[in-house]
């Protein structure tokens, strides 16, 4: 027997990472001037052709990957093997708990 919570939350980040990742590789330009205005934009992309090239390609490329994992939790959300749901659990729970350690200590440094 699955549980429901776990295909919910599984879809739920599924569909959160799909759309951040398609909104990275796609919208790059337009989620910057949104989230920070049109000057801090214009900053935020380089201010040589180089570096905005270098700057496109890591997020096209960190985009893909999170549009990757969206796609592997939603395969994920419909297995029924309670023993793996329960594993897989664990492991989020852990990264989760490892990401934000790894962000309050380098927020700490900087």
């Amino acid at each position: 027997m699955a549980s429901s919570g776990f295909f919910l939350i599984c879809m739920l980040h599924s569909v959160v990472a799909l759309t951040c990742g398609s909104m990275m590789v796609f919208y790059t330009n337009e989620v910057f001037v949104f989230g920070h205005g049109s000057e801090i934009a214009s900053k935020l992309v380089g201010s040589t052709p180089h570096d905005q090239l270098l700057i496109r390609t890591s997020d096209s490329f960190s985009g893909l990957l999170l549009f990757a994992i969206g796609f592997l939790l939603f395969m994920v959300a419909f297995v029924k093997d309670k023993e793996f749901q329960s594993f897989f659990a664990k492991g989020c729970v852990l990264l989760h708990v490892a990401m934000a350690i790894w962000r309050v200590f380098f927020e700490r440094k900087a």
